[in-house]
Parts: structure tokens; sequence; C-alpha cells
């Protein structure tokens, strides 16, 4: 007793100095976060005259891969000194406020483009090239004057950087000579732009010598999760790094931070840019034999995206970590918080929620029992604010690891994980959510907050689990009569996860959001979330959903991340191909490639797509696995069958297993092309045999208390697109026909 009484009194001596530490911490990192400055850049003062509030329709015109695009008026090539095109053709107004990065791309400050205060401060520089306190002007639209440099590799350091700044005896040689590339930067609709071409001895800022040139091109596109508002940051060495065998091999690179969706998921500005992009391109050094797209994580969606929208824009495609689109990835995503709140907290008496096993039904996504939990501290803090003792717990989820911090930043329009770059009444003013940043797409409700397309009315989560006896019934009903919604976007107030918002009411810290969360019980179910069905429609119709039509070459290719409970988790691969399955009735054109880390096959993937291209599907392209030295363990048309086409696992998925999501685990199908299911009865349910040999019977007043409209009906496609229609849509094929006429006849 005497000892137990030691280790408790211990404890709690141990999370008061905790306790005390963190809130220091977050009083500085709060401090600093307020502060709103930086020795070097600037933040966006102020919004043009009646932007802030304005209203929009949901989209409703035809699907960008149906739609006829204006004709570009501006004169290509962009020359030295000159500013490039400013206006968008099709994509879409400016958005308001945009922050300049510019200078922290090391390419100076934006030029001036109003005197009324709107945008970022440009000041005047003294003879030093140092900032002086004078303001010039400022800039709204952060334009900058194109330029040539030249860059070459350093062999000592192995970094590519200005040829000027490598001595002689460390430049790369070829033939004798020093090696160059030739770097354009500048700016196209807002975004900086960057072409890397292998330059020829004779090549300068005005006549390019394309002679090393192997006249095929490469557009890198870059991932990341972005809400909009900021021009993002060029990396040009960076970007030379990601392709430095192939611009060895003669390859030209081009890029723009408009292909990086950590600054936006607005697929018609990246695809606006790429257009334009490649007009440059094909003005200053003439047309490349094929464009291969490359790119992870955002950058595969892009790439799915694009050429789905646009054919022709881009030949094949290299998409690595892959989703097949961004925005059915939220559908799941936003439960992910819900889920582990419930876990964690809700329900954190119930012994069944220990097992980390359980939860992996319930969620889907991969969980690990001996996983070390992601942020200890925060986690030991929450629990002993939340009244459970502050140790360190064993175990995780890709949940957590994988998806963590991303609702608050997608879904919350008060919270800005870049409050820096604005001031105090530009972050007043905005709503920075991804549907704030498409909300001309989305459209926009009476007091100025964008629709949302995310819905979880009838989801019945955990059925899965239920039906294959992971679960009891009233684990399952307690469950979902508490698991509740996020908060209507008006209602939700400021993140207390100090990991991403440094909340200075420590006492509230919260990694959860669960103040965001609109919480029940079995007295009192929670409310569910309802999606705008014309927010619905319009994310398929403005082509921000992948329908898998695409007739180009693609090497989908990853590491397997599923034991780092990564967010790059693997079967979204094979959501993408039974998305082609329904699209266009085969896969033929796509690869699936799999890994272990440290290999990576991306060379080979680019060789085998440039053969593809040239003479044909090689009998080499086929899906194939890899062990961590580059060894192949199994290849051929089987190997990745498994539960996303009803067949016994094939070599390949024994050797790297997918899990699914919470939408799947609550009975939904592997596409995830469902954000508002249809519905239908409880007793239809039990008829249909959702509850396999679980009788549900004795729990129809409970059931219809938490479900009053009705329960899920998966098996039919999403209720938004059903509604519309004048048939009636049993699968994605016949959802996709109605995206593709009806939608787009009114």
């Amino acid at each position: 007793m005497h000892t137990r009484r030691w280790v408790s009194g211990f404890l709690l001596y141990s999370a008061g100095i905790l306790t005390v530490t963190v809130a220091a911490a977050y009083g500085f990192l709060y401090y600093g976060y307020t502060q709103n400055t930086h020795p070097a850049y600037n933040a966006v003062v102020a919004l043009p005259n009646h932007y802030s509030g304005q209203h929009f329709a949901p989209y409703k015109g035809p699907h960008p891969r149906n739609m006829s695009r204006p004709t570009d008026p501006y004169n290509y090539p962009i020359n030295p000194g000159e500013t490039g095109p400013l206006d968008p053709l099709w994509s879409g107004p400016l958005q308001y406020p945009f922050a300049c990065m510019s200078e922290r791309s090391d390419l100076g400050q934006p030029l001036v483009d109003n005197n009324e205060g709107v945008g970022v401060p440009v000041f005047e520089m003294d003879q030093q090239g140092v900032r002086s306190e004078t303001v010039l002007g400022y800039s709204k639209n952060c334009l900058i004057a194109s330029r040539v440099l030249y860059y070459g590799k350093n062999i000592k350091s192995g970094r590519f950087q200005a040829i000027d700044d490598i001595a002689p005896r460390y430049r790369l040689q070829r033939d004798g000579r020093d090696s160059r590339f030739r770097i354009e930067v500048g700016v196209i609709n807002r975004y900086l732009y960057l072409m890397i071409m292998p330059a020829g001895d004779d090549d300068s800022p005005l006549q390019a010598d394309t002679r090393r040139w192997n006249r095929q091109l490469i557009y890198q596109f870059k991932g990341g999760v972005g809400i909009g508002k900021r021009q993002g940051r060029l990396s040009i060495a960076g970007i030379m790094k990601r392709r430095a065998q192939q611009l060895d091999e003669g390859y030209a690179v081009i890029y723009s931070t408009a292909n990086q969706t950590s600054n936006h998921y607005n697929m018609w500005i990246a695809e606006e840019v790429a257009y334009r992009l490649k007009r440059n391109f094909i003005a200053r050094f003439g047309e490349p034999d094929y464009t291969i797209g490359v790119g992870g994580s955002g950058g595969a969606i892009q790439q799915y995206l694009i050429a789905q929208n646009h054919p022709g824009l881009l030949d094949g495609l290299i998409p690595l970590y892959s989703y097949p689109d961004m925005v059915t990835q939220i559908t799941y995503a936003y439960d992910c918080e819900l889920l582990e709140y419930y876990f964690d907290q809700a329900s954190r008496q119930n012994p069944l929620w220990q097992d980390w096993a359980t939860r992996q039904k319930v969620q889907g996504l991969n969980t690990r029992a001996q996983a070390p939990e992601r942020y200890p501290y925060s986690m030991m803090l929450a629990r002993l604010i939340h009244g459970v003792r502050p140790i360190q717990a064993q175990g995780s989820s890709e949940c957590i690891n994988g998806w963590r911090g991303l609702t608050p930043v997608t879904n919350n329009p008060r919270f800005v994980h870049f409050a820096e770059y604005y001031s105090d009444d530009v972050r007043r003013q905005s709503h920075w959510t991804h549907w704030d940043d498409l909300k001309q797409f989305y459209g926009t409700d009476a007091a100025g907050f964008a629709n949302q397309a995310w819905d979880n009315v009838g989801v019945q989560y955990g059925l899965r689990a239920l039906r294959e006896g992971n679960i009891q019934a009233r684990d399952f009903i307690h469950l979902n009569a508490s698991i509740g919604s996020w908060e209507p976007a008006s209602e939700q107030a400021q993140e207390r996860y100090g990991h991403l918002s440094f909340n200075r009411y420590f006492w509230k810290f919260s990694p959860w959001s669960h103040h965001n969360i609109r919480q029940g019980t079995l007295e009192h179910p929670a409310p569910r979330a309802e999606a705008s069905t014309d927010a619905i429609r319009a994310t398929f119709q403005s082509g921000h959903v992948f329908l898998g039509e695409i007739d180009i070459p693609i090497v989908d290719l990853r590491h397997y991340l599923e034991d780092e409970l990564d967010m790059h988790h693997f079967g979204a691969s094979f959501v993408t191909r039974t998305r082609l399955l329904d699209g266009q009735g085969n896969y033929d054109n796509h690869l699936v490639w799999v890994t272990h880390k440290p290999h990576t096959p991306v060379n080979d993937a680019f060789s085998l797509i440039l053969e593809w291209l040239q003479n044909g599907k090689p009998e080499t392209a086929v899906d194939s696995c890899f062990d961590r030295n580059g060894n192949i363990l199994a290849a051929g048309s089987s190997v990745w069958n498994g539960s996303w086409n009803n067949q016994p696992p094939g070599a390949c998925m024994q050797h790297y297993p997918t899990y699914s999501d919470p939408r799947q685990a609550a009975g939904g199908n592997v596409r995830g092309t469902v954000f508002k299911c249809q519905l239908k009865s409880f007793e239809q349910a039990i008829e249909d045999g959702d509850y396999g040999s679980i009788d549900m019977r004795s729990y129809k007043r409970v059931m219809e208390k938490i479900f009053p409209a009705g329960v899920c009906d998966f098996a039919k496609p999403d209720f938004a697109l059903h509604s519309h229609s004048t048939s009636t849509c049993l699968s994605l094929a016949c959802a996709r026909r109605v995206i593709l006429t009806h939608l787009a006849v009114e």
C-alpha cells in the first residue's frame, strides 16, 4: 500500500511538473504566434475593397472534360524582365488574401501593383541590398519579373546551386566543360514557375541552346494539404534534386507552385497553370516528344485529375503514394478524429477500445499495438486535463499518425496554420478551410460560409465489426449514439491543439478538437452532419472527383507504409483501379508497383513509360512488387488480387496487404464515391442482411432514435446524384453518365 501511494504521488508530482513546463512553453509560443512579425518577410495587411463576404452559387456548368476553353491571348514566351499572365482564362476569379512568397524563394520582393495598402508592403532597398523602412507601395498579386539563371552541380557537396557560386574545381563537367542548366523563373496566374533545361554551350538568356535536351519533358507535381490563399515557396535546388537522374539523361523539367497541393486544391487552377506553363515552354524550346507527369500524394492527385479533365496535356503518369482525388479522402478523414475521441474519452471506461486490433476493425485503417504514441507529451497533458492518468500510452493508428490535425486545417474557418503571413484583421475577415478555397464550386450560404460536402447522416460506424463479431450490439449502439459530427462552420471555435495553434489556454488543450464535435449519449443521440447536395453535385461536376477515364500509361508506385501508419495507405491504389473499371471497363494502362524502403524504382518507371509511349506497351509493363533490395517478389496480372476485386489474395497482396477506411468499415464500398448516402429504414437493413447473423430486432427503438431518417444503403450511389437524375443509378458508371450529361443540361 505504501509503495502504491508513493508511486501515485510521484506520478502526480511529475504530472504537475509537466503541466507547468508545458504551460510555460505554451505561453512563450503563443506570444511569438500572436506577434505576427518576421525580420525579413511581409504579412498581407489588407484585402481589396468589398472582397470579404463574397457570395457564390454552386457550380452547375459542364464537366471540364466536356468544356471548351478560351484561347490564351498571352504572347509566349515570357521573356526576361517581363511578367507572365495574371488574369485567369477559365479557372475563376482571383482569390484574396494572397500571401506573396517570392522572398521566401530567394527571388526578392514582389512588384508594386497598388498604393491603396492592399496585399503586402514592398520596401525600398538601400545600396547594400538591405531593406529600409520606406514603403514603396503594395503588392496584392505577387508578380515578379521573369529571369534566366544558370545552375550547376557541386561535386563536393552533391548539391545543385547557382553555377557562379560553385568554385570552378568543384563544378560537374561534361565533355571537358561545365555542365550547366538553364533556369527560367517567373509568375503565371500569380504562382511562381520554374523551367529547367540542360543548357548547350552556346546558351544565353535570350537564345536557348537545346542540343543537350533529349526532347522529353517532365512535369513535376508536389503534394501537401493546402487551403489556398498563398503563392507557395519555390526551391530550384529542391526540384533539381528530385529529378537529378532525369536531368542527367537530358530531360527538361517544369514546375509551378500552383501544382503543389500544400498551396491549394483547386484543380482548375492547377490545370490552367500547367497548360500555360507548357505553352511557355514550347514557345521557348520547342514541342517535346512526350510530357510525363510525376509527383507524390497531392502531386499524384493532380496527375489523375488533370489527365481526366484535360486529355492531351500529359502523355504518361507516375503517381507516387497516390490517391485518386482529394475530396473523397475527406469523407473518411473527418471520421478519424470523431472515432479517436470516442475511443479515448467518450467511451474510455470500455476496455474493448484499449485493444488496437478492435479499433482497427472499426476504423478500417491500420493500427499497431506496439507503435510509439505520436506527440506523447501532448497526449500526456491531454489525459491529465481530461482526468486520466498522465502516462504515455503504447499503440497508435493511421488515424492518429497520419490524419491527426488535418480536420482542423481543412475544416475550421477560424484556424489558419500559417497565420504569420497575414495581419490580424485579414485573418479575422477570412475563412480558412478547403471549402472556402473552392467556394466558387461549392457555393456559399447566406452568412458567407462555403457549403460543405461532408456528411455522416445514416452512417453506421463499426457495422462490419459488428457483423463479423468483433464488437457486440451494445458497443455498436453506444458508438453510433455518441460519435456525433462536426459543428457547422459558423459555430466552430478556435483550435486548442498546441501542435498546430499554440493556443494560450492550455488547460483547454484538445488534440481531438472535441470542442467542435457535436457529441451525444444513448439518451440523447448526437446529431449527424448533413452536406449540401448542391455542393456534392458541384464537386463531381467541376472535375474534383476522379471518375476513372484515362487512356494513357500509368505507373502507380509507392513504398509500403502501412507498418509506419502513414497516411498514404496502399488501399488507395485500388480505389483508383475500381473507378477505372467503372469508367472505362478495364485498367490495362494502370500498373501498380509496390516496394519497400530504401528501394525506389522511380527511374525504372520513367524508362518504362518512355518505352511504352515510343513503342507501345512492353511485356515488362505488369503489376509488380519488390523487396527492399529491388528484387522482384512477384509480377503479373493477378498478383494484386484481393478484397477490392473479391478474389483470393494474389502473391503481391500476400506480401503487402491492404486495409480499408472508416466508411468501408461502416459498410461502404471500395470506390469511395459516396459523400451522402441514400437511406433505407432500419427494418429494410435487417431484411437486406446488413447485420449478418446478429439479431438486431430488439434494438429497433433505440436504432430508430439514433437514425431517425434511416441508415445508409451503400449499394446505391450518392444521394445528390440520384436525386438529380431522371433514372435510378445503381453504379458509378451510371452516376458518371449523370455527371457528364444530365447535370450539364441545367
